[in-house]
């Protein structure tokens, strides 16, 4: 039987009877699923398809099998087990049919954090659908189509997953949200497939899928002609396009190479800033293969591949990236005919495709509901006014995804899970070219330190940003958002290609940033230019995120964090990290604009008692100050200071010029920009703001963080520490605001792991920060929320031995 190496060992599965013996250990029974504490040994079933599934503290599914589709069988169970009805709800949108079980006027939450209309939702489904856009990707050979691994592992978790609903059967769920639902059915593989890749597009098409079904011919205007394009303004917000933070998804990733690390081995932080409720939330889980798979971490709703994870020699995790993944294309059109449009010197007509869905009345019955959408050969068109794009009489923007035959992804992931070592993780990534949107950031057992930025982004170099952005509209969003729109009537302004790219008009592997160090890289969703200040990476496209530009106060203390541990500055013990230093680090909860600008904005409210505020109102800011002065400069559940400090900084910077005095240097990018701009008058008036904003909800000046921040599960509130990414908190939360004036988290620090390699093999520490389970009535509903509140850490299970020494395990025998 394989031991702590996953890549070595007999490939037959030893009866796990004989493997619990051999670790000391007998067998315990009960039935599954048991809530924590039970034990239970029982077999169910026979056929081609076998797991054993050893459920560990807090619900996490150990899988044993002998090859990738009883792996997938098993993981698909046990997921369902816990999150059936999520996954369901997910599969409803990607198969368009929303409208037809929840109404078209209803809405649902994105990963984006956005609400999406039903009814826009399933014509954007549909449209991929009845293009058979998935079933033409999967008939594709590798690694365009997906490897004969990937398929068995996605064979066996749909079996896996319709073999827990054969069991309970759809009124026998437990979770209120599905029981009984007739938008309960057998899971196809097809399905999953669909929802992969919808995953592929959360950072492109699905950010505009209102702007793509929006999109239709103008109409004449009352004096008989078509309307013109939108005069530019000076300056257009950043934030119109997607981000991190607009999106609604971040990260923080440490890797840590030998000179590091106390014991001279790779050390791995795994920080993903994802939201807590909705598709998006991570699953914890441990797959085995012997001599193939031993692999532990997170995955995704409904992914069977570990997303975040190690195994015995690699650990890695990833950050949203800054690159774009796409580019509009403008249109130049025919007087007169809006669907008529210029291509090198020749005229196109644009094609179309309608749509139906079926919708809910409110008398039950369903009723055809209809769309057309409009394409130009270089994408469908979009309607996109805040960002300028309007199909108006003289143009229009056509859309296109690099993501768009992006079905990639899973064996992009699965070909991390085993890899070795950073070499071989990089071999994966450029393999498959399948990571749609996200950066890398791994070490290994020898302690090599790595970031990649290897993701899907369109061939757009900086010399053809000069020759192919040239129009009012597209300078100004180039300006001020760095996305390029390209003239769409010319062909030589279409994308390029690379030798090495796995498909045309995106970058090959060879053109994209990556990193490695025996020191340190890091990433908080800047651009690739500075994983590591001593080695910026530079000379990169303008499309991946830029070079020499600001850093975020996130991105500032990380750097700082890590800095100041390898000096022994910081001060905890010694110089490099232990691993238990590594968790002290994640959790210190330090407020980094606080340590920049708390002094001066003391300073300025001891000197100035009375502001005068925007509405000729003075207001007193002398109470502010002895809370601000006596604040701890963090976000812990104590912390008394750090709410006021939260709503003043939000105002202050959004102060004409920004809060600080010292402007950013891109010679010093680590500690600029800094010092408050008590200057400026806007600066006093946002801790004026910030007074009344707390009077107004009731909430003294001196409220502890714990106390107005918080998650409510089952009737319970958790109070949760951390503070926001515009504060300059490591451990992010993102909230939003209750009617009763305190915060509910809404994403932010989701899975947090720490591993540690060592001489026996790894050691992770990890917490799932909203728990493994969606169902309110599961034992691993809130048990790791209450744990993260109070700043505890699951000891993750990963040898044999340890597995079989858990108190609390069940086993669960499948076969099919």
């Amino acid at each position: 039987m394989t031991g702590r190496n996953g890549r070595t060992g007999g490939a037959r599965l030893l009866p796990l009877t004989a493997l619990l013996l051999a670790t000391g250990c007998e067998p315990r029974t009960a039935t599954p699923p048991a809530p924590e504490g039970s034990t239970a040994e029982m077999k169910l079933g026979a056929g081609s398809l076998s797991a054993t599934v050893r459920r560990t503290a807090h619900g996490i599914p150990h899988v044993l099998a002998d090859d990738f589709a009883g792996v997938g069988y098993g993981y698909g169970y046990a997921f369902a087990q816990d999150n059936f009805c999520a996954l369901m709800d997910a599969l409803v949108t990607v198969n368009a049919e929303r409208s037809r079980y929840f109404g078209p006027d209803g809405t649902y939450l994105a990963a984006l954090g956005s609400q999406y209309n039903n009814l826009k939702s399933d014509f954007f489904y549909q449209a991929i659908n009845d293009d058979g856009t998935v079933e033409a990707l999967l008939a594709k050979p590798p690694p365009l189509g997906p490897s004969q691994d990937a398929r068995e592992l996605v064979r066996g978790y749909t079996a896996g997953l319709n073999r827990y609903l054969a069991e309970t059967g759809v009124d026998g769920l437990t979770d209120p949200r599905c029981k009984g639902a007739a938008w309960v059915r057998p899971i196809t593989e097809r399905d999953l497939y669909r929802r992969y890749y919808q995953l592929s597009l959360f950072a492109s098409s699905l950010f505009f899928l209102d702007a793509l079904v929006d999109a239709k011919p103008p109409s004449l205007l009352p004096d008989g002609t078509l309307p013109l394009p939108l005069p530019a303004p000076a300056t257009l917000d950043r934030k119109v396009f997607p981000s991190s933070e607009t999106l609604g998804l971040g990260s923080n990733a440490f890797g840590l190479g030998s000179q590091a690390t106390r014991n001279g081995k790779g050390m791995l932080l795994a920080n993903p800033h994802f939201p807590w409720e909705g598709s998006e939330r991570f699953y914890e889980a441990h797959l085995t293969v012997p001599g193939k798979l031993n692999v532990s971490g997170v995955s995704l709703l409904g992914v069977p591949a570990i997303l975040i994870g190690h195994n015995e020699t690699l650990a890695w995790s990833h950050t949203v990236s800054t690159a774009y993944r796409f580019t509009p294309f403008e249109l130049k059109l025919i007087p007169g005919f809006p669907t008529k449009y210029l291509y090198d010197g020749q005229i196109r007509d644009m094609t179309t495709r309608t749509v139906t869905v079926q919708a809910k009345a409110a008398d039950g019955s369903l009723t055809p509901r209809q769309h057309t959408f409009y394409r130009s050969h270089l994408g469908p068109m979009m309607e996109y006014p805040s960002g300028l794009m309007t199909w108006n009489g003289l143009t229009g923007y056509a859309f296109h995804d690099a993501n768009a035959s992006n079905l990639r992804l899973l064996d992009a992931f699965f070909a991390m899970d085993r890899a070795a070592n950073v070499e071989e993780l990089h071999t994966a990534q450029a393999t498959w070219q399948g990571i749609p949107w996200v950066n890398t950031i791994a070490t290994d057992a020898q302690g090599r330190a790595y970031y990649a930025d290897m993701s899907v982004v369109p061939h757009v170099t900086d010399a053809k940003l000069l020759r192919c952005v040239l129009s009012p509209i597209p300078l100004l969003v180039l300006a001020s958002a760095g996305l390029p729109v390209l003239d769409g009537s010319r062909s030589d302004c279409a994308l390029g290609s690379d030798a090495d790219a796995v498909e045309p008009g995106i970058f090959g592997p060879g053109s994209l940033p990556r990193l490695t160090r025996a020191d340190y890289v890091t990433n908080s969703n800047d651009s690739y230019w500075l994983p590591n200040p001593a080695q910026p990476l530079t000379g990169f496209p303008r499309i991946l995120g830029g070079e020499k530009n600001v850093r975020s106060l996130r991105t500032r203390l990380g750097l700082k964090m890590v800095q100041g541990r390898i000096a022994g500055t910081d001060g905890l013990a010694g110089q490099g990290f232990t691993l238990e230093q590594l968790q002290t680090v994640m959790f210190n909860n330090r407020n980094y604009s606080g340590e920049l600008l708390r002094d001066a904005a003391v300073s300025l409210c001891r000197r100035t008692p009375f502001v005068l505020m925007p509405d000729l109102s003075f207001e007193d800011l002398r109470p502010a100050c002895p809370v601000l002065a006596a604040w701890d400069l963090k976000g812990d559940l104590d912390s008394r200071g750090e709410l006021l400090w939260r709503v003043f900084l939000f105002t202050a910077v959004g102060a004409t010029g920004g809060p600080y005095l010292v402007p950013f240097n891109a010679n010093d990018p680590v500690n600029t920009p800094r010092t408050l701009n008590t200057l400026n008058p806007q600066v006093a008036q946002a801790l004026g703001t910030a007074i009344r904003t707390l009077r107004e909800r009731g909430i003294p000046l001196d409220a502890t963080t714990g106390s107005v921040q918080g998650k409510r599960k089952n009737g319970v509130f958790y109070p949760v520490h951390g503070c926001a990414h515009d504060e300059g908190c490591f451990n992010q939360i993102a909230n939003q605001l209750l009617p009763d004036g305190t915060y509910e988290p809404v994403l932010g620090s989701s899975f947090v792991m720490a591993v540690s390699f060592t001489d026996a093999g790894p050691v992770a520490k990890s917490v799932l920060t909203y728990s493994q389970s969606t169902n309110p009535a599961s034992p691993w509903y809130a048990d790791q929320t209450a744990m993260f509140s109070q700043k505890q850490w699951v000891d993750r299970r990963y040898t044999e031995a340890e597995i079989a020494a858990d108190p609390a395990l069940t086993v669960t025998h499948l076969q099919e």
